[in-house]
């Protein structure tokens, strides 16, 4: 893209308004950030074909936003794709409601790679933390990335054990990729990158952790996935939305069989027996994929020794 696409699909990116879709007619009709600015709301309805409720339009601002986002992306070193470009990570492209732009820290997951979610509560039980850091070690010891999305607890841990395995771990951020959310997590968010991983999300430089983010995120981190394993979950976990996500996307969903009897499990037992299969181990989750895949897992481990 030249500068001027870029600064209009910046812009675009900034109004959390627009659909996906929308976004690409605008960017078909528009050149350049300008023409977007001195539009009103009644005529970017007209032009997306749909009526747009929102009192988020505000034209004035937008120029320095979109400095902004360029300020940030240089700093951070913070990379976008869009759904048109080839290196859009393909799962996400499948999807029924995809972002239009992607922004990440890092490397892009190899889109030949399976990756495994891990999504928990935030305040696990001792049981939750073991299960996490052991299977993530696993994966990432088999060479198999873990996408979460970098809160306390389950997320955490995941993450933690991915990385001490060797896996290039993947967290989805609620936010502008140049902040950590939460703070708490910076040095994990560090280390994550050093081992070749990346921070990915869909939210410009600039945008902070909003409440409505979250369940949002949830999506791309199933998105990304083969299968999603719920660790550890109460009734009320924001996990129990990525499962949602994952069954409606088409992903494999397993339960950590361990973590069933936990005091924090009440969402992981529902997940049960609704059908979820309880797994216990990293191969667990191989021997579920088709017997190529998993034969070709096998095959790289024994190069890799």
């Amino acid at each position: 893209m030249d500068m001027e696409q870029i600064e209009l699909t910046l812009g675009l990116s900034c109004c959390s308004f627009l659909s996906c879709k929308d976004i690409r007619i605008l960017r078909e009709k528009l050149d350049n950030l300008e023409d977007l600015t001195v539009l009103s709301i009644e005529e970017i309805c007209r032009l997306v074909g749909r009526r747009i409720q929102t009192g988020l339009w505000n034209p004035s601002t937008l120029r320095s936003r979109v400095d902004l986002c360029r300020t940030l992306m240089e700093r951070y070193r913070i990379s976008m794709t869009t759904i048109d470009e080839s290196d859009y990570p393909p799962l996400v492209r499948e999807i029924f409601d995809p972002p239009f732009a992607i922004f990440w820290r890092g490397l892009l997951p190899d889109p030949e790679q399976a990756i495994v979610a891990m999504v928990g509560t935030r305040s696990p039980t001792g049981v939750g933390i073991r299960l996490a850091e052991r299977i993530g070690r696993d994966l990432g010891e088999r060479g198999i990335p873990v996408v979460s999305g970098l809160a306390r607890g389950i997320d955490a841990f995941s993450h933690k054990g991915n990385c001490d395995g060797g896996g290039k771990s993947i967290a989805v951020l609620a936010c502008g990729l140049e902040r950590i959310y939460p703070k708490g997590n910076s040095l994990l968010a560090g280390r994550l990158l050093d081992k070749g991983g990346c921070l990915i999300g869909e939210y410009p430089p600039g945008d902070p952790p909003l409440t409505f983010h979250f369940p949002q995120r949830n999506r791309l981190i199933s998105a990304l996935a083969r299968s999603v394993v719920v660790i550890e979950a109460p009734k009320r976990s924001g996990a129990l939305i990525t499962a949602d996500f994952a069954l409606e996307q088409g992903r494999d969903l397993f339960v950590a069989r361990d973590a069933l009897h936990s005091a924090r499990a009440e969402g992981l037992r529902m997940l049960r027996e609704q059908g979820a299969p309880a797994i216990s181990s990293a191969g667990d989750i191989i021997e579920s994929w088709d017997s190529n895949y998993a034969a070709c897992v096998t095959k790289q481990l024994a190069l890799d020794f």
